[in-house]
């Protein structure tokens, strides 16, 4: 009766009447044992035994001629049935405990399965059934599981009871992590319908989450409203788990919509509630609290985090759990300078997934590759990893996956060339990232956008772009990125106009590089290098060098702040009265007025460093060497020009 191997009591179980001892049985298998007609095998510290499949068909064989089969299926049916039924507390209370017992029977239990669903009467096999979807839910056999799940609902269809319920909830669970896209939301739709009228609240709290997930792949706002309510009805059933694992799914949202400080509490609580009751869940949250840090400049927490959730994850040795934590720790490698570390991390996750065929979810694998290619100098490579996850949609809608894989697919096909084929993906995500709200992604389309617009000589566009996406990222806090969108305005204003201002934020984005361990990737390195040795040339050895030792002084927020408040600055001229920028002028008007440094740095809303980093640009640009010379060179040029601006008022 058994496949693959069994215990004692299983065995026992299947005698007929259940007329055997224990002493029988070990008897029994102990002569079988002695003439090699059962092989014994110790388990965790647990006899079991197995036949070769050779004896076994035999036996199976001569089992049928006796007319018995049927009896001992039923036997071995009814035994797994109540194995399974017998576990379901410890299900609640340590998950691999439960998984590492029902693993070992996972051939007991799919022949099982098959027979208790074919027989007239399903009803201990759709019993089996509905006790295993978490298994299926952990295990690599998702796929497996599914369709278990189908034909236990469809032999009896219109069954609205608490029973289908369940199978409908295992459909929800199991797509989950095999293939959640187009089907979980609405097995969960259809469960919650039942468990709302049969009054099952912690049934209806759990597809309530999964009816979250559902529709978090395209709607971050419906998603959002169900969790609400998963909660609420968590909390009435005291079901702390579903409770945390909704708080887990709200994090991600606010992260996906880089509402990191939002995020960051939330997540870090579930975790602390998850990975005792699921570890999968929270190797998940600790992966996206790891994409929160790195995306904030914080590549050091996000190291550990990645790696805390690959620890967490590798031990469950499903493909979406190990895939999608190892690709978050592969970008960190990857964004901080160790990209050939990211793609031996992820080659047995890609051999493992290309092995399992067509069908198998590991979320931001394919981007990760794709990541990873970019940044080690191979775009055609990038572009058709990219190319994988840019295809994923949900019920017709694309999927924040797709919003996530465009700009880097987009950033691989202009370092291919083709960039009309550039322009309309990075036309399409930002519609993508606008409708999901989701700021990161549209700042990085922006800045691929201004990087075309630059390619094709519309320099006014490029700056632009570049200052939209850095508007963005201060605005949601992604330093990490920020230093990109300071650098890519510095290259712009160098091949305008070279003046002193760009080689400052060039040694500015250093500094902040190497505070975030953000390194330049090759194709980033040659254009950096390209724009400084240019800068030199045109400024001369030693204006470029008091230039870039005044701007390694400066911080990233100060760097960008300088930038964004000379906005519209690159053809001025590089000296004179004409050349300062609006800050500057405010500044010098606020020197004027008597006020001291820290004075000025309260007026403006900067640091006393910033106040002194523009008043020696002012003196450089003005050619005077302290407060007291500018004032009596600005003094007669602020009237005039205060007198002009108010068209002669201050006169009446």
């Amino acid at each position: 009766m058994f496949a693959g191997g069994f215990g004692l009591e299983a065995a026992r179980a299947v005698t007929p009447g259940g007329a055997a001892t224990r002493d029988d049985v070990v008897h029994a298998l102990g002569r079988l044992v002695d003439r090699s007609l059962v092989v014994a095998e110790e388990r965790d510290g647990e006899a079991r035994y197995r036949l070769l499949e050779t004896i076994r068909q035999y036996a199976a064989d001569r089992l049928v001629e006796a007319g018995e089969a049927t009896a001992a299926r039923e036997r071995h049916l009814a035994w797994f049935l109540g194995f399974v039924e017998a576990l379901e507390p410890e299900l609640r209370q340590d998950l691999d405990a439960w998984r590492t017992q029902l693993e070992r029977e996972h051939d007991n239990l799919r022949a099982a399965l098959d027979w208790g669903l074919a027989a007239p009467d399903p009803e201990h096999g759709r019993r089996l059934a509905a006790g295993l979807p978490w298994l299926w839910h952990l295990h690599r056999h998702g796929r497996e599981g599914l369709e278990y799940l189908r034909r236990a609902i469809d032999r009896a269809p219109e069954d609205r009871s608490t029973l289908q319920a369940r199978l409908l909830t295992g459909i929800a669970l199991v797509a989950d992590t095999a293939n959640p896209l187009g089907l979980e939301f609405d097995a969960a739709q259809r469960v919650l319908a039942i468990a709302t009228e049969r009054g099952e609240e912690r049934l209806r709290a759990l597809c309530l989450t999964l009816s979250a997930v559902g529709r978090f792949y395209t709607d971050f706002g419906a998603a959002w409203a169900l969790t609400v309510d998963a909660v609420g009805a968590a909390e009435a059933a005291g079901d702390a788990f579903v409770a945390d694992a909704a708080r887990a799914l709200q994090g991600i949202i606010l992260h996906l919509r880089d509402r990191h400080r939002e995020a960051e509490p939330l997540l870090a609580s579930a975790v602390e509630g998850l990975l005792h009751r699921h570890p999968g869940i929270a190797a998940t949250t600790l992966a996206f609290q790891a994409g929160g840090a790195l995306s904030t400049g914080r590549a050091d927490l996000a190291r550990r985090l990645a790696e805390r959730a690959v620890g967490v994850a590798e031990p469950l040795g499903d493909y979406l759990r190990v895939g999608s934590t190892r690709s978050t720790l592969a970008i960190v490698h990857g964004l901080t300078g160790d990209v050939d570390g990211g793609l031996r991390l992820l080659r047995p996750v890609v051999r493992l997934v290309e092995d399992a065929g067509t069908g198998v979810f590991v979320p931001g694998m394919a981007r990760a590759m794709g990541l990873l290619h970019l940044w080690g100098d191979d775009p055609e490579a990038a572009a058709s990893w990219f190319g994988r996850e840019a295809r994923s949609t949900d019920r017709g809608a694309e999927t924040w996956l797709v919003a996530q894989s465009l700009p880097g697919l987009g950033a691989a096909l202009i370092a291919l060339g083709r960039l009309d084929q550039a322009r309309d993906v990075l036309d399409r995500v930002v519609a993508v990232a606008r409708r999901l709200d989701m700021p990161g992604v549209l700042a990085d389309a922006l800045e691929q956008q201004g990087h075309l617009a630059a390619a094709a000589g519309d320099a006014d566009r490029a700056v632009d772009l570049h200052h939209q996406a850095l508007a963005v990222r201060v605005e949601h806090g992604l330093r990490t990125f920020s230093a990109d969108s300071l650098e890519a305005l510095a290259a712009l204003a160098a091949r305008t106009d070279p003046t002193p201002e760009a080689v400052r934020l060039l040694a500015a984005g250093d500094r902040a590089r190497a505070s975030m361990a953000y390194p330049r990737d090759p194709a980033r390195r040659r254009a950096h290098e390209a724009t400084v040795a240019g800068l030199r040339a045109a400024l001369g050895d030693r204006p470029f060098g008091q230039a870039w030792a005044d701007g390694a002084r400066l911080t990233l927020d100060e760097a960008v702040a300088y930038v964004r408040r000379s906005r519209g600055a690159r053809r001025r001229p590089a000296a004179g009265w004409a050349s300062l920028t609006p800050t500057e002028l405010d500044v010098v008007r606020l020197v004027v007025d008597g006020l001291t440094n820290p004075e000025i740095g309260g007026r403006l809303f900067m640091s006393r460093g910033t106040v002194k980093t523009h008043l020696s640009h002012v003196y450089a640009k003005l050619g005077v060497a302290n407060r007291t010379e500018l004032a009596t060179l600005a003094t007669p040029r602020l009237a005039i020009a205060d007198d002009s601006r108010d068209g002669g008022r201050s006169r009446q």
